[in-house]
């Protein structure tokens, strides 16, 4: 590690120190710890708000965007320092946010200038929390089949029509949406992408009770909603490259779900069952599937790291999202089911406030959101592994 690096570490290390308060230290328990921003959010605490505007103060809730857009401008070393210190004091995310997962890096990559000034920097400070207007009722692996039209009204569009699927919709400022600007066109080619402000009469959320017994999704409407020609992303009917774009950093966002965590699955059963008379997990057959688990998900983690250098090297990530995606949900569905067996008739209590059997309920739609497992398998086989007939 050269000299400016290592003071960067201690400088980093000090900073985080002094500056993340205790309470947003430890493992997220609840949904409210982590800090999703905009206008309709309520910090659960003093110590939530005064840790993200810290944290956005130094750009460091998107440490790798520009300074002019918000971010801290750091280099991928040095991103990769924070986030490394950060761990080490078990400090919260200071904001979770699909501006910063999605949005962003497709008006990095596709946005005007004035485009990027206007938002970017407003999802770095967590003023504006977005929804994903994707997915429709007729339109979900077959996502290019969509039928939400935008109307072009000399000035300004209006959007008619129906997504679902869009998560926390109901607790959203804006969202981006998918429309078709051409029916005349191959459906891929009659496609734009549009930024839609959710706050006028236009636009309804309504929330969809999932098996968890939580409504974390939602199904929008929009009825002749106004969208400003100004936040069209990339030209008319060229939102499909967009939408591609966006879809790699979000299955990225979705295999963090099976990567780096808090707290080792070890120590969570241990708590649960106990240890033996040699210090190890009191369940043998458990304690392989434990180690199992964390080999596996170290392995993963090595994988991300080196996908994202290869990225960072202009490599790009590619069909490569798809494996994380696939790999990382599986992972994730493997922690919880070893979590309920770990707990064991503990396992099955409901209602209770950040109770396993909720969670392990919800890991089942990691494996729809984002694109299916199919879907990704069948993109490893062609892209990937590029197999006979796939």
């Amino acid at each position: 590690m050269s000299d400016a690096l290592d003071k960067f570490k201690s400088e980093t290390r000090a900073w985080l120190q002094e500056n993340c308060p205790e309470e947003m230290r430890g493992p997220l328990r609840l949904d409210r710890d982590a800090c999703w921003g905009g206008r309709k959010w309520t910090f659960k605490s003093d110590a939530q708000k005064v840790w993200l505007e810290r944290m956005a103060a130094k750009g460091w809730t998107v440490p790798e965007w520009p300074k002019e857009y918000g971010g801290g401008g750091l280099s991928k070393d040095e991103a990769k320092i924070l986030r490394s210190e950060m761990k080490k004091i078990k400090a919260y995310p200071p904001l979770s946010s699909f501006g910063i997962w999605m949005l962003g890096p497709a008006l990095l990559k596709y946005g005007t200038e004035d485009q990027k000034l206007e938002h970017l920097p407003k999802i770095a400070r967590g003023e504006i929390r977005w929804a994903q207007g994707y997915s429709e009722p007729n339109a979900g692996s077959d996502l290019a089949s969509l039928a939400t039209k935008c109307e072009d009204q000399g000035d300004h569009y209006l959007v008619t029509g129906q997504k679902v699927w869009t998560s926390y919709a109901d607790e959203a400022d804006w969202i981006f949406v998918l429309v078709r600007t051409d029916f005349s066109a191959k459906k891929h080619e009659g496609i734009s992408f549009i930024l839609v402000d959710m706050d006028q009469p236009g636009v309804t959320a309504k929330p969809i009770k999932l098996i968890s017994g939580n409504s974390p999704f939602c199904e929008t409407f929009f009825d002749a909603a106004r969208a400003e020609k100004h936040n069209l992303v990339s030209d008319v009917n060229k939102g499909w490259s967009v939408a591609k774009y966006l879809l790699t950093h979000e299955r990225e966002m979705i295999s963090g779900f099976g990567g780096d965590v808090m707290r080792p699955m070890g120590d969570i059963a241990a708590q649960q069952i106990g240890l033996d008379d040699q210090g190890r997990l009191a369940d043998s057959m458990l304690r392989s599937d434990v180690a199992r688990m964390e080999i596996d998900g170290i392995a993963f983690m090595a994988t991300m790291e080196r996908i994202k250098d290869e990225a960072k090297a202009g490599q790009g990530v590619g069909a490569n999202s798809s494996m994380l995606k696939y790999y990382g949900t599986e992972l994730n569905k493997r922690r919880l089911e070893l979590m309920m067996n770990s707990a064991g008739c503990d396992g099955l209590e409901w209602g209770a406030e950040g109770d396993v059997a909720a969670a392990w309920l919800r890991t089942k739609g990691n494996s729809i959101e984002g694109g299916t497992s199919e879907v990704q398998l069948n993109i490893i086989s062609k892209r990937i592994l590029d197999l006979p007939g796939a």
